[in-house]
């Protein structure tokens, strides 16, 4: 039911995940982020509280395997779980149960990791990877290429219904948290449309966030 990536910049420190899924509101149960510490992706027959606990795992030093191990090994229904890591490392670790849904795969590649289930053709996540890995620019940017090129590539065995991408800087806050939580066609093009229109504006809720008194003005009435 659900295809996504996850990935590091180093360039940037930036940590996101784009994802999308035949089911409603993928981005409200399915990616984890936290700044300065890594990403996490629990999909399938999904268990938010996999993502936080990882985490937090990440954050007291263990590796992403080990974090990945010690979180499923507490989830008495690890065998329906999917899963997929990153740390600020570049280092990755991902998981797919016995019970994982229909065609499935998952691909760890440089500074990414990617994996779905319910796929129309394993070929799908490589292709997710693989465009990551040759593309350039803004994270944000390269997550939604890569999520394209997924489902260009056949993408879920059925029709997709939300998506999501979120990335995280130097900030307690995610830099970017775009999400069309149901569409009956196209969510990827919708969330495209919203990153369009949205990354104009990023760095000036940045700045009105940390000095308001750089802030430009928010173009409303009251406020021109």
């Amino acid at each position: 039911m659900t295809i996504s990536i996850a990935a590091y910049c180093p360039e940037s420190g930036q940590l996101g995940i784009a994802i999308s899924s035949s089911s409603i509101a993928v981005g409200a149960r399915c990616p984890w982020l936290l700044a300065g510490v890594g990403a996490v992706s629990s999909q399938n027959i999904t268990l938010p509280a996999l993502g936080q606990k990882i985490l937090e795992r990440l954050q007291d030093g263990l590796t992403p395997d080990q974090a990945l191990k010690s979180a499923l090994s507490e989830d008495k229904f690890s065998a329906y779980r999917q899963v997929t890591v990153i740390n600020t490392s570049g280092e990755t670790a991902c998981f797919s149960g016995t019970e994982t849904l229909g065609t499935h795969n998952m691909v760890k590649a440089q500074h990414c990791v990617a994996a779905g289930n319910m796929l129309d053709n394993t070929n799908v996540i490589e292709a997710m990877t693989h465009s990551f890995e040759t593309s350039r620019g803004e994270l944000t940017s390269r997550l939604i290429t890569a999520l394209a090129a997924g489902i260009e590539k056949g993408g879920e065995a059925g029709p997709v219904h939300s998506a999501a991408v979120k990335v995280v800087d130097d900030y307690t806050w995610p830099l970017v948290d775009l999400r069309v939580d149901w569409a009956d066609e196209d969510p990827l093009g919708e969330l495209s449309k919203l990153w369009q229109d949205y990354e104009p504006q990023m760095q000036a809720y940045v700045t009105r966030a940390l000095d308001p008194r750089q802030a430009p003005s928010y173009g409303v009435p009251g406020n021109e």
